[in-house]
């Protein structure tokens, strides 16, 4: 019996296994992304005759505005597959895939582009690296997420019936659970 038992348990270890590495690939990367658009790529110099020149620092998300809100979308969507099952968990993914994808391309054209004053090639080549590791956890997602377990029943929430059996008397003569579910439900406890 007990070989059966941990014959059943070891794909659903798997499975949650399979399931963390890709939330966190899909996390890190994305964060990784985040923070390496918010730092500074470009710095320029304005010359004001006599005076000492002006600096004009640019972050990542001056220079490319949408890289950030990609990076943004990566995070929630790492969140999200864990909230997520089958076949939406597999669209989630496959979305996850294009996000990060998107996010390295911004910082391969940061890399590549010809801002003024020349950018810094260590923040881009982070969110380059950064959207490939969040491509990477979307396209694991979009290939095996299918078959990964889903939150527990625990979370969502059960029908409950429209009246209790006793419903003539006031909530808080029928005990304290009946009270507090009274007051969940938007009730007053204390009147019938």
């Amino acid at each position: 019996m007990s070989g059966t038992t941990a014959a059943a348990g070891a794909p659903a270890a798997r499975g949650r296994r399979e399931l963390t590495y890709a939330v966190l690939l899909c996390l890190a990367g994305a964060g990784l992304a985040c923070w390496a658009v918010t730092r500074t790529w470009s710095v320029e110099l304005a010359a004001r005759g006599s005076l000492p020149p002006v600096r004009h620092a640019r972050t990542g998300a001056d220079l490319l505005p949408w890289v950030s809100a990609l990076a943004l979308v990566g995070l929630a969507g790492g969140g999200a597959v864990l909230a997520t099952r089958r076949r939406v968990r597999r669209l989630l993914g496959a979305l996850l895939t294009l996000v990060g994808l998107a996010v390295a391309a911004g910082g391969g054209y940061g890399l590549t582009a010809a801002v003024g004053g020349g950018v810094s090639r260590q923040w881009p080549a982070l969110v380059l690296l950064g959207g490939l590791v969040a491509a990477t956890g979307g396209g694991f997602t979009a290939l095996r997420g299918g078959g990964w377990p889903a939150m527990g029943a625990r979370y969502e929430r059960s029908a409950r019936p429209s009246a209790p059996a006793d419903a003539g008397r006031p909530a808080v003569e029928r005990g304290t659970r009946d009270a507090w579910e009274a007051l969940d439900r938007g009730e007053d406890p204390t009147v019938s």
